[in-house]
């Protein structure tokens, strides 16, 4: 069967390995010119561990860790009120690996580069669905047809624009904007992460072992904002006018977005929907159920979320309607666990108002005389670990 994955996204290259080696065709085409290079830093954790395991990535990826040290949060005037080591400050517990998203990026286009047709800088214009396949049409004005086509293009998926209907019946957002981007690291952090909050405003950089420069990220709260998602400018004038009031190391960081070429904005949104696929058309990754990167789970649920749709459809001997019903059955509960996480993060990360961060402020910096921290820091990060484990992945 020919198989059309629109997006060379985590979840898009993952299918795409998985319907390889169950015997699938198939094609990927995705809007930039080439893999997206650099990015933030992504969590791999529970059952993502092991689909990448499978993959025999998982050295690989141990090999390109972040090897972030550890975090400190600081106040207004740079002070260090409470500092704990890397898995702590990142939620991270057992084996659970970070890695920038572009490396991973790149080790899995790595394994699909040869086995793989991508069409890289062009995208699906239009889908138009026969009881045979499904006849589309790319932005390029070339024509082909599929017996599947699967959405893996992201939170404003495009794919699921033309098949399911309109974004606003679909995506929900949290209350908050969030922004990423390469920043000079002037602050000469090794392998560190710094983290001020004001009220409703956080800002954070940080530095790994494979960049000699830094990142920088912004997470605030919001209204809905109307703006072009890909007009960059204006993104930037909105996170520049956000901040505007913020002290500490805020108007650096924010001095070198101009110059940034991995400048990154968005909301802090999820998916939800009743289901992920229609006739011949379905959706893996965010483009399905976007968790929000305040999740911290967005990479994980995208990893396993392809190998459960590729294991389904081989299973199913490429009945596509058996196939996607019992991946929907499969990872459901596996979403939806995980999807508690953002929301229940994001107030953690971003403070409502200066008493709030004052007494936080307080119990931070008087955390390490208090007996039993290590218990309740290991408590803290229980809820991600239980949601990251909470999908039994088969063999198929």
């Amino acid at each position: 069967m020919n198989v059309l994955i629109s997006g060379a996204s985590i979840a898009g290259t993952t299918l795409a390995y998985w319907l390889r080696r169950h015997g699938f065709t198939p094609t990927v085409v995705e809007r930039a010119p080439d893999i997206r290079e650099g990015g933030y830093k992504i969590d791999i954790r529970g059952a993502a561990l092991e689909v990448v395991s499978r993959m025999g990535l998982l050295d690989e990826i141990r090999r390109e860790r972040t090897d972030v040290q550890g975090g400190s949060i600081v106040n207004a005037a740079g002070r260090r009120v409470a500092s704990m080591d890397g898995d702590t400050f990142g939620g991270r517990v057992d084996e659970d690996a970070e890695i920038l998203r572009g490396d991973l990026a790149q080790l899995l286009y790595g394994l699909t580069r040869d086995e793989v047709d991508y069409l890289f800088d062009d995208s699906i214009a239009t889908l138009s669905e026969g009881p045979d396949g499904v006849d589309v049409v790319f932005d390029s004005g070339r024509r082909g047809r599929f017996d599947l086509v699967v959405g893996a293009d992201g939170l404003h998926s495009a794919t699921r624009g033309l098949a399911f209907g309109p974004e606003q019946r679909f995506v929900r957002d949290l209350g908050y904007h969030v922004a990423i981007f390469s920043v000079p690291n002037h602050l000469n952090l090794d392998r560190w992460e710094l983290t001020y909050v004001g009220a409703g405003r956080t800002a954070l950089t940080y530095s790994t072992a494979k960049d000699t420069g830094a990142k920088a990220m912004f997470l605030f709260s919001s209204g809905p904002i109307a703006y072009d998602h890909r007009d960059r400018a204006q993104q930037q004038r909105i996170l520049a006018d956000a901040y505007a009031a913020e002290g500490w190391e805020v108007p650096r960081l924010l001095e070198g977005m101009a110059a940034a070429p991995d400048f990154y904005f968005d909301s802090l949104s999820q998916v939800h929907m009743d289901h992920w696929s229609t006739g011949r058309v379905a959706l893996v990754g965010d483009s399905a159920y976007c968790a929000s990167p305040a999740s911290g789970q967005g990479t994980s649920l995208a990893l396993v979320g392809a190998y459960v749709l590729a294991g389904e459809l081989a299973a199913a001997g490429g009945d596509h309607r058996a196939g996607f019903a019992a991946y929907e059955r499969e990872m459901r509960p596996f979403v939806e666990a995980n999807q508690q996480l953002g929301p229940a993060n994001v107030k953690r990360m971003v403070m409502r108002s200066k008493g709030q961060i004052r007494f936080v402020m307080t119990m931070l910096s008087l955390m390490r005389y208090l007996p039993g921290k290590d218990r309740m820091a290991a408590k803290a990060v229980e809820h991600i670990h239980r949601a990251a484990t909470a999908i039994a992945l088969k063999s198929y």
